[in-house]
């Protein structure tokens, strides 16, 4: 299982970005995933999740309305745009596969860093 996130970066406070995780070594189309962030000093907080075919979305509060979750099966990719951000967003991105109910993480990546600063 390999799951590679890119994208992350320094942006102002109410700027944009597209976070992408690469999916590889298993079939992407058969599970649920989840983006998962770690602020400076605090401990894992989930952010949103999508199911395998794409069509259900789940937001934590902290992010409904700004972040959108989409995944493109044929390209084994998951995304996460990120709108309006706040420096309250900055953190260490992660997504992660989801193997099953609880959640049970079966597989992480290696984290993208979205840093929101003037």
């Amino acid at each position: 299982v390999q799951l590679v996130e890119s994208g992350g970066d320094l942006v102002q406070p109410g700027g944009s970005l597209i976070l992408s995780c690469a999916a590889s070594l298993f079939t992407f189309n058969n599970y649920w995933m989840y983006w998962v962030r770690q602020a400076p000093g605090k401990g894992l907080e989930w952010v949103s999740g999508i199911d395998s075919g794409g069509t259900l979305t789940h937001y934590a509060d902290s992010v409904k309305g700004r972040f959108t979750i989409s995944r493109d099966n044929a390209k084994n990719t998951l995304y996460l745009r990120m709108t309006s951000l706040k420096p309250e967003d900055t953190a260490l991105y992660y997504c992660a596969r989801v193997d099953g109910l609880g959640p049970n993480i079966g597989a992480w990546g290696q984290g993208t860093q979205v840093t929101v600063s003037s």
